[in-house]
Protein backbone atom coordinates (compact mmCIF):
# COMPACT_ATOMS: atom_id res chain seq x y z
CA UNK A 1 0.00 0.00 0.00
CA UNK A 2 2.80 1.90 1.09
CA UNK A 3 4.24 1.38 -2.88
CA UNK A 4 0.73 2.46 -3.93
CA UNK A 5 0.81 5.81 -1.83
CA UNK A 6 4.10 7.03 -3.31
CA UNK A 7 3.00 6.76 -6.92
CA UNK A 8 -0.19 8.55 -6.29
CA UNK A 9 0.66 11.23 -8.44
CA UNK A 10 1.30 8.80 -11.36
CA UNK A 11 -2.31 6.81 -10.86
CA UNK A 12 -3.58 10.70 -10.84
CA UNK A 13 -2.11 11.31 -14.01
CA UNK A 14 -3.44 7.75 -15.48
CA UNK A 15 -6.79 8.30 -14.30
CA UNK A 16 -6.88 11.90 -15.52
CA UNK A 17 -5.93 10.43 -19.38
CA UNK A 18 -8.61 7.97 -19.15
CA UNK A 19 -11.35 10.38 -18.18
CA UNK A 20 -10.34 13.46 -20.21
CA UNK A 21 -9.35 11.38 -23.53
CA UNK A 22 -12.46 11.68 -24.99
CA UNK A 23 -12.86 15.41 -24.94
CA UNK A 24 -9.96 15.60 -27.25
CA UNK A 25 -10.79 13.03 -29.26
CA UNK A 26 -14.55 12.85 -30.20
CA UNK A 27 -14.76 11.12 -33.09
CA UNK A 28 -16.31 7.61 -33.23
CA UNK A 29 -13.09 5.94 -34.69
CA UNK A 30 -11.36 7.67 -31.89
CA UNK A 31 -13.98 6.33 -29.10
CA UNK A 32 -13.40 2.41 -30.97
CA UNK A 33 -8.95 2.81 -31.00
CA UNK A 34 -9.27 4.24 -27.28
CA UNK A 35 -11.25 1.64 -26.51
CA UNK A 36 -9.25 -1.47 -28.26
CA UNK A 37 -5.75 0.42 -26.67
CA UNK A 38 -7.83 -0.27 -23.03
CA UNK A 39 -8.03 -3.80 -23.93
CA UNK A 40 -4.87 -4.25 -25.50
CA UNK A 41 -2.91 -2.82 -22.28
CA UNK A 42 -4.86 -5.19 -20.05
CA UNK A 43 -3.69 -8.30 -21.92
CA UNK A 44 -0.45 -6.84 -22.41
CA UNK A 45 0.01 -6.63 -18.86
CA UNK A 46 -1.25 -9.85 -18.20
CA UNK A 47 0.84 -11.14 -20.58
CA UNK A 48 3.88 -9.47 -18.92
CA UNK A 49 3.00 -11.30 -15.65
CA UNK A 50 4.32 -14.11 -17.68
CA UNK A 51 7.23 -12.77 -19.52
CA UNK A 52 7.99 -10.16 -17.76
CA UNK A 53 7.60 -11.12 -14.12
CA UNK A 54 7.39 -14.96 -14.29
CA UNK A 55 10.09 -15.64 -17.36
CA UNK A 56 7.37 -17.77 -19.42
CA UNK A 57 7.46 -17.15 -23.24
CA UNK A 58 3.97 -18.35 -23.83
CA UNK A 59 2.66 -18.73 -27.78
CA UNK A 60 -1.04 -19.53 -26.85
CA UNK A 61 -2.05 -16.70 -23.75
CA UNK A 62 -4.76 -15.77 -26.20
CA UNK A 63 -6.60 -18.86 -25.28
CA UNK A 64 -7.64 -17.33 -21.71
CA UNK A 65 -8.56 -14.27 -23.68
CA UNK A 66 -10.35 -15.87 -26.40
CA UNK A 67 -12.46 -18.22 -24.27
CA UNK A 68 -13.36 -15.48 -21.63
CA UNK A 69 -14.93 -13.76 -24.50
CA UNK A 70 -17.22 -16.60 -25.76
CA UNK A 71 -18.46 -17.63 -21.94
CA UNK A 72 -18.79 -14.18 -21.54
CA UNK A 73 -20.57 -13.13 -25.28
CA UNK A 74 -22.92 -16.89 -24.16
CA UNK A 75 -23.49 -15.39 -20.92
CA UNK A 76 -24.40 -12.03 -22.26
CA UNK A 77 -27.15 -13.91 -24.99
CA UNK A 78 -28.81 -16.01 -22.07
CA UNK A 79 -29.21 -13.03 -19.91
CA UNK A 80 -30.96 -11.41 -23.08
CA UNK A 81 -33.63 -14.41 -23.16
CA UNK A 82 -34.10 -14.65 -19.40
CA UNK A 83 -32.64 -18.02 -19.44
CA UNK A 84 -29.80 -17.24 -16.67
CA UNK A 85 -29.42 -14.75 -13.67
CA UNK A 86 -29.10 -11.34 -14.35
CA UNK A 87 -25.56 -10.04 -13.99
CA UNK A 88 -24.44 -6.39 -14.49
CA UNK A 89 -23.10 -5.90 -17.73
CA UNK A 90 -20.60 -3.53 -15.39
CA UNK A 91 -19.42 -6.44 -13.94
CA UNK A 92 -19.29 -9.00 -16.95
CA UNK A 93 -15.59 -8.50 -17.06
CA UNK A 94 -14.78 -10.25 -13.96
CA UNK A 95 -17.02 -13.24 -15.08
CA UNK A 96 -14.49 -13.29 -17.89
CA UNK A 97 -11.85 -12.63 -15.39
CA UNK A 98 -13.14 -16.34 -13.21
CA UNK A 99 -13.24 -18.24 -16.25
CA UNK A 100 -9.70 -17.02 -17.63
CA UNK A 101 -8.50 -17.94 -14.26
CA UNK A 102 -10.69 -21.30 -14.65
CA UNK A 103 -8.97 -22.32 -17.64
CA UNK A 104 -5.38 -21.08 -16.60
CA UNK A 105 -5.58 -23.10 -13.28
CA UNK A 106 -6.42 -26.06 -15.43
CA UNK A 107 -3.69 -26.16 -18.27
CA UNK A 108 -1.17 -24.00 -15.91
CA UNK A 109 -0.97 -26.94 -13.49
CA UNK A 110 0.21 -29.08 -16.90
CA UNK A 111 2.69 -26.58 -18.62
CA UNK A 112 4.23 -25.37 -15.85
CA UNK A 113 5.63 -28.16 -14.90
CA UNK A 114 7.85 -27.50 -17.45
CA UNK A 115 10.23 -23.88 -17.98
CA UNK A 116 11.86 -22.21 -20.97
CA UNK A 117 11.46 -23.96 -24.58
CA UNK A 118 9.33 -27.07 -23.34
CA UNK A 119 6.97 -24.48 -21.97
CA UNK A 120 6.95 -21.90 -24.81
CA UNK A 121 5.91 -25.40 -27.54
CA UNK A 122 2.96 -26.91 -24.60
CA UNK A 123 1.57 -23.24 -24.78
CA UNK A 124 1.71 -23.18 -28.75
CA UNK A 125 0.23 -26.64 -28.81
CA UNK A 126 -2.91 -25.63 -26.01
CA UNK A 127 -3.22 -22.81 -28.12
CA UNK A 128 -3.39 -24.81 -31.78
CA UNK A 129 -5.63 -27.31 -29.65
CA UNK A 130 -8.21 -24.24 -29.05
CA UNK A 131 -8.43 -22.92 -32.34
CA UNK A 132 -9.00 -26.12 -33.87
CA UNK A 133 -11.88 -26.65 -31.25
CA UNK A 134 -13.77 -23.61 -31.83
CA UNK A 135 -14.13 -25.17 -35.57
CA UNK A 136 -14.85 -28.22 -34.64
CA UNK A 137 -17.36 -27.36 -31.76
CA UNK A 138 -19.40 -25.35 -33.95
CA UNK A 139 -22.54 -25.86 -31.26
CA UNK A 140 -21.02 -23.49 -28.96
CA UNK A 141 -18.67 -21.71 -30.79
CA UNK A 142 -20.17 -21.55 -34.27
CA UNK A 143 -17.27 -21.98 -36.32
CA UNK A 144 -15.57 -19.35 -38.30
CA UNK A 145 -18.66 -17.08 -37.60
CA UNK A 146 -18.18 -16.63 -34.25
CA UNK A 147 -21.06 -15.19 -31.83
CA UNK A 148 -22.78 -11.78 -31.91
CA UNK A 149 -24.11 -10.29 -29.43
CA UNK A 150 -26.02 -7.32 -27.93
CA UNK A 151 -24.78 -5.86 -24.96
CA UNK A 152 -27.82 -4.10 -24.21
CA UNK A 153 -29.17 -6.56 -21.63
CA UNK A 154 -31.19 -5.24 -19.17
CA UNK A 155 -31.41 -2.19 -16.55
CA UNK A 156 -27.91 -0.70 -15.48
CA UNK A 157 -27.23 1.62 -12.87
CA UNK A 158 -27.49 5.93 -13.73
CA UNK A 159 -29.30 4.43 -16.81
CA UNK A 160 -26.43 3.15 -18.45
CA UNK A 161 -27.31 0.76 -21.67
CA UNK A 162 -23.61 0.68 -22.97
CA UNK A 163 -25.50 1.64 -26.48
CA UNK A 164 -23.12 5.26 -26.96
CA UNK A 165 -19.57 4.14 -27.96
CA UNK A 166 -18.89 6.32 -24.85
CA UNK A 167 -20.44 4.66 -22.43
CA UNK A 168 -18.24 1.32 -23.65
CA UNK A 169 -15.52 3.27 -23.65
CA UNK A 170 -15.27 4.49 -19.77
CA UNK A 171 -16.34 1.08 -19.13
CA UNK A 172 -13.12 -0.36 -20.31
CA UNK A 173 -11.62 2.32 -19.04
CA UNK A 174 -12.31 1.70 -15.23
CA UNK A 175 -11.70 -1.55 -15.87
CA UNK A 176 -8.04 -0.37 -17.28
CA UNK A 177 -7.07 1.21 -14.45
CA UNK A 178 -8.07 -0.93 -12.08
CA UNK A 179 -6.66 -3.99 -13.01
CA UNK A 180 -3.16 -1.17 -14.17
CA UNK A 181 -3.30 -0.88 -10.21
CA UNK A 182 -3.59 -4.56 -9.10
CA UNK A 183 -0.74 -5.86 -11.46
CA UNK A 184 1.35 -3.11 -10.43
CA UNK A 185 0.49 -4.12 -6.95
CA UNK A 186 1.17 -7.69 -7.51
CA UNK A 187 4.60 -6.73 -8.69
CA UNK A 188 5.48 -5.26 -5.37
CA UNK A 189 4.48 -7.89 -2.93
CA UNK A 190 6.74 -10.50 -1.88
CA UNK A 191 4.80 -13.00 -4.50
CA UNK A 192 5.98 -10.96 -7.43
CA UNK A 193 9.30 -10.89 -6.35
CA UNK A 194 9.40 -14.28 -6.04
CA UNK A 195 8.03 -15.10 -9.87
CA UNK A 196 11.19 -12.09 -10.23
CA UNK A 197 13.71 -14.96 -8.16
CA UNK A 198 11.79 -18.07 -10.16
CA UNK A 199 12.34 -15.90 -13.48
CA UNK A 200 16.31 -15.07 -12.92
CA UNK A 201 17.82 -18.48 -10.95
CA UNK A 202 15.41 -21.15 -10.46
CA UNK A 203 17.66 -23.52 -9.02
CA UNK A 204 19.11 -21.37 -5.85
CA UNK A 205 15.34 -20.37 -5.03
CA UNK A 206 13.94 -24.13 -4.98
CA UNK A 207 17.70 -24.27 -2.84
CA UNK A 208 15.88 -22.15 -0.13
CA UNK A 209 12.53 -23.82 -0.23
CA UNK A 210 10.48 -22.93 -2.79
CA UNK A 211 8.58 -24.71 -5.24
CA UNK A 212 9.47 -22.87 -8.27
CA UNK A 213 6.52 -25.21 -10.38
CA UNK A 214 3.51 -23.49 -8.02
CA UNK A 215 4.85 -19.67 -8.37
CA UNK A 216 4.64 -20.37 -12.12
CA UNK A 217 1.42 -21.83 -11.61
CA UNK A 218 0.30 -18.92 -9.75
CA UNK A 219 1.91 -16.42 -11.84
CA UNK A 220 0.36 -18.34 -14.76
CA UNK A 221 -3.04 -18.24 -13.39
CA UNK A 222 -3.38 -15.18 -12.17
CA UNK A 223 -2.01 -13.44 -15.65
CA UNK A 224 -5.10 -16.07 -17.06
CA UNK A 225 -7.32 -14.26 -14.86
CA UNK A 226 -6.52 -10.69 -16.21
CA UNK A 227 -6.31 -11.79 -19.55
CA UNK A 228 -9.71 -13.19 -19.29
CA UNK A 229 -10.77 -9.94 -17.74
CA UNK A 230 -9.22 -8.46 -21.03
CA UNK A 231 -11.31 -10.89 -23.33
CA UNK A 232 -14.35 -9.93 -21.57
CA UNK A 233 -14.41 -6.09 -21.87
CA UNK A 234 -13.05 -7.06 -25.97
CA UNK A 235 -16.17 -9.67 -26.00
CA UNK A 236 -18.36 -6.54 -24.54
CA UNK A 237 -16.60 -3.77 -27.20
CA UNK A 238 -17.09 -5.53 -30.42
CA UNK A 239 -20.42 -7.41 -29.15
CA UNK A 240 -18.83 -10.62 -31.37
CA UNK A 241 -15.96 -13.19 -30.77
CA UNK A 242 -14.29 -15.36 -33.23
CA UNK A 243 -12.10 -18.25 -33.48
CA UNK A 244 -9.18 -15.50 -34.29
CA UNK A 245 -9.62 -14.38 -30.51
CA UNK A 246 -7.94 -17.98 -29.30
CA UNK A 247 -5.25 -18.13 -32.40
CA UNK A 248 -1.82 -17.91 -32.99
CA UNK A 249 -2.26 -14.66 -34.30
CA UNK A 250 -3.58 -12.87 -30.92
CA UNK A 251 -0.77 -14.59 -29.00
CA UNK A 252 1.41 -12.86 -31.51
CA UNK A 253 -0.13 -9.87 -31.22
CA UNK A 254 0.11 -9.61 -27.79
CA UNK A 255 4.19 -10.38 -27.52
CA UNK A 256 4.89 -8.00 -30.21
CA UNK A 257 2.83 -5.76 -27.81
CA UNK A 258 5.40 -6.20 -24.91
CA UNK A 259 8.30 -6.88 -26.44
CA UNK A 260 8.19 -3.54 -28.15
CA UNK A 261 7.21 -1.55 -25.27
CA UNK A 262 9.74 -3.12 -22.87
CA UNK A 263 9.50 -7.01 -20.72
CA UNK A 264 11.67 -5.20 -18.12
CA UNK A 265 9.30 -2.68 -17.65
CA UNK A 266 6.27 -1.84 -16.00
CA UNK A 267 5.62 0.82 -18.23
CA UNK A 268 6.70 -0.84 -21.27
CA UNK A 269 3.65 -3.02 -22.14
CA UNK A 270 1.48 -0.16 -21.35
CA UNK A 271 3.55 1.65 -24.11
CA UNK A 272 3.94 -1.12 -26.81
CA UNK A 273 -0.09 -1.97 -26.42
CA UNK A 274 -0.69 1.54 -27.44
CA UNK A 275 1.25 1.98 -30.37
CA UNK A 276 0.49 -1.76 -31.76
CA UNK A 277 -2.82 -0.97 -31.55
CA UNK A 278 -2.66 2.61 -32.94
CA UNK A 279 -0.47 1.48 -35.72
CA UNK A 280 -2.47 -1.25 -36.56
CA UNK A 281 -6.12 0.56 -36.51
CA UNK A 282 -4.17 3.19 -38.74
CA UNK A 283 -1.89 1.51 -41.41
CA UNK A 284 -4.37 -0.47 -43.21
CA UNK A 285 -6.42 2.45 -44.12
CA UNK A 286 -2.74 3.96 -45.94
CA UNK A 287 -0.99 1.07 -47.25
CA UNK A 288 -1.45 -2.53 -47.82
CA UNK A 289 1.70 -3.30 -47.15
CA UNK A 290 1.37 -2.75 -43.10
CA UNK A 291 2.05 -6.21 -42.12
CA UNK A 292 5.53 -5.42 -44.16
CA UNK A 293 6.05 -2.23 -42.03
CA UNK A 294 5.22 -3.83 -38.62
CA UNK A 295 7.52 -6.85 -38.68
CA UNK A 296 10.06 -4.42 -39.94
CA UNK A 297 9.48 -2.30 -37.08
CA UNK A 298 9.87 -5.47 -34.69
CA UNK A 299 13.11 -6.90 -36.24
CA UNK A 300 14.82 -3.40 -35.78
CA UNK A 301 13.29 -3.01 -32.02
CA UNK A 302 14.56 -5.92 -31.42
CA UNK A 303 17.86 -5.88 -32.71
CA UNK A 304 18.45 -2.01 -31.69
CA UNK A 305 16.33 -1.70 -28.62
CA UNK A 306 16.08 -5.05 -27.05
CA UNK A 307 14.78 -3.42 -23.99
CA UNK A 308 12.23 -1.92 -25.53
CA UNK A 309 10.72 1.73 -25.71
CA UNK A 310 10.49 2.21 -22.11
CA UNK A 311 14.12 0.30 -21.67
CA UNK A 312 15.17 3.09 -24.35
CA UNK A 313 12.88 5.91 -21.92
CA UNK A 314 14.87 4.23 -18.87
CA UNK A 315 18.23 4.33 -20.45
CA UNK A 316 18.11 7.99 -19.58
CA UNK A 317 16.85 8.26 -16.41
CA UNK A 318 20.43 8.62 -14.38
CA UNK A 319 21.02 11.71 -16.63
CA UNK A 320 17.65 13.97 -16.16
CA UNK A 321 17.82 12.90 -12.48
CA UNK A 322 21.88 13.82 -11.95
CA UNK A 323 21.27 17.24 -14.06
CA UNK A 324 18.57 18.18 -16.56
CA UNK A 325 21.27 20.00 -18.23
CA UNK A 326 23.20 17.12 -19.14
CA UNK A 327 20.19 16.34 -21.12
CA UNK A 328 19.33 19.47 -22.64
CA UNK A 329 23.02 18.90 -24.31
CA UNK A 330 21.79 15.43 -25.81
CA UNK A 331 18.69 17.56 -27.56
CA UNK A 332 20.73 18.27 -30.76
CA UNK A 333 22.80 15.38 -31.46
CA UNK A 334 19.18 13.37 -30.94
CA UNK A 335 17.21 15.66 -33.16
CA UNK A 336 20.03 15.12 -35.87
CA UNK A 337 19.76 11.35 -35.89
CA UNK A 338 16.10 11.66 -35.94
CA UNK A 339 15.68 13.79 -39.06
CA UNK A 340 18.39 11.29 -40.95
CA UNK A 341 16.52 8.17 -39.85
CA UNK A 342 13.32 10.25 -41.17
CA UNK A 343 14.49 10.65 -44.45
CA UNK A 344 15.85 7.16 -44.90
CA UNK A 345 12.54 6.33 -43.69
CA UNK A 346 11.01 8.54 -46.35
CA UNK A 347 12.67 7.17 -49.15
CA UNK A 348 12.79 3.50 -48.58
CA UNK A 349 8.80 3.46 -47.75
CA UNK A 350 8.64 5.28 -51.05
CA UNK A 351 10.84 2.05 -52.85
CA UNK A 352 8.68 -0.22 -51.01
CA UNK A 353 5.22 1.00 -51.68
CA UNK A 354 6.50 1.37 -55.87
CA UNK A 355 7.43 -2.30 -55.93
CA UNK A 356 4.45 -3.66 -53.92
CA UNK A 357 2.19 -1.51 -56.30
CA UNK A 358 4.62 -3.11 -59.56
CA UNK A 359 3.72 -6.06 -58.03
CA UNK A 360 -0.73 -5.70 -57.59
CA UNK A 361 -0.73 -3.59 -60.63
CA UNK A 362 -3.48 -3.71 -62.77
CA UNK A 363 -2.84 -3.25 -67.13
CA UNK A 364 -2.41 0.12 -67.64
CA UNK A 365 -2.08 1.17 -64.66
CA UNK A 366 0.90 3.22 -63.41
CA UNK A 367 0.49 5.52 -60.86
CA UNK A 368 0.78 5.20 -57.32
CA UNK A 369 -0.44 7.51 -54.50
CA UNK A 370 3.04 8.32 -52.24
CA UNK A 371 2.86 10.94 -49.99
CA UNK A 372 -0.29 12.71 -51.21
CA UNK A 373 0.71 12.94 -55.04
CA UNK A 374 0.84 10.09 -58.11
CA UNK A 375 4.27 9.01 -58.91
CA UNK A 376 4.70 6.97 -61.96
CA UNK A 377 6.13 3.79 -61.42
CA UNK A 378 7.01 3.29 -65.20
CA UNK A 379 9.22 6.07 -65.22
CA UNK A 380 13.24 5.27 -64.11
CA UNK A 381 13.02 9.22 -62.36
CA UNK A 382 10.48 8.28 -59.89
CA UNK A 383 12.94 5.25 -58.89
CA UNK A 384 15.98 7.58 -59.10
CA UNK A 385 14.39 10.20 -56.72
CA UNK A 386 12.93 7.64 -54.11
CA UNK A 387 16.25 5.55 -54.51
CA UNK A 388 18.68 8.61 -53.84
CA UNK A 389 16.83 9.75 -50.74
CA UNK A 390 16.67 6.52 -49.04
CA UNK A 391 20.62 6.11 -50.10
CA UNK A 392 21.37 9.57 -48.78
CA UNK A 393 19.32 9.11 -45.47
CA UNK A 394 21.49 5.52 -45.16
CA UNK A 395 24.45 8.25 -45.42
CA UNK A 396 23.30 10.45 -43.16
CA UNK A 397 22.27 8.05 -40.19
CA UNK A 398 25.61 6.33 -40.11
CA UNK A 399 27.18 9.70 -39.40
CA UNK A 400 24.35 10.95 -37.09
CA UNK A 401 23.98 7.34 -35.19
CA UNK A 402 27.76 7.59 -33.45
CA UNK A 403 27.06 10.97 -32.58
CA UNK A 404 23.94 10.28 -30.47
CA UNK A 405 26.07 6.99 -29.19
CA UNK A 406 28.63 9.73 -28.24
CA UNK A 407 26.57 11.83 -26.47
CA UNK A 408 24.80 9.66 -24.60
CA UNK A 409 28.40 8.23 -23.45
CA UNK A 410 29.45 11.68 -22.64
CA UNK A 411 26.41 12.29 -20.30
CA UNK A 412 27.17 9.00 -19.00
CA UNK A 413 30.61 9.94 -18.27
CA UNK A 414 29.66 13.13 -16.42
CA UNK A 415 26.97 10.78 -14.32
CA UNK A 416 29.80 8.77 -12.74
CA UNK A 417 31.85 11.14 -12.34
CA UNK A 418 29.77 13.07 -9.86
CA UNK A 419 28.62 10.46 -8.43
CA UNK A 420 32.26 9.21 -7.41
CA UNK A 421 32.91 12.79 -6.65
Amino acid sequence: MRLLLSKTGVWIAAAAVILLAPTLFQSGFALSVMGQMGVAIIFALAYNMLLGQGGMLSFGHAVYFGLAGYFSIHYLNLMGEGLVWYFPVSLLPLFGGVVGLFFGVLIGFVSTRRAGTTFAMISLGFSEMATALTLILVAFFNGEEGIQTDRWVGPEPFGITYGPDIQVYYLIGIWCFVAMVAMYALTKTPFGRMSNAVRDNPERAQFVGYNTQRVRWLAFSLSSFFAGLAGALHAINFEHVGFETVGLAQSGFVLFMVFIGGVRHYLGPILGAVLITLLTATLGDLTQAWFLYFGIFFVVMVVFAPGGLAGLIMLHEPVWKTDIRLAQRMILPYMGGLITALIAGFGLIGLIEMIYFVSHKLAGDTDVLLYGFATDVSSIYSWLIYGTIAATGIVLCRKSFPAVRGSWNSAMDDVRERFSA
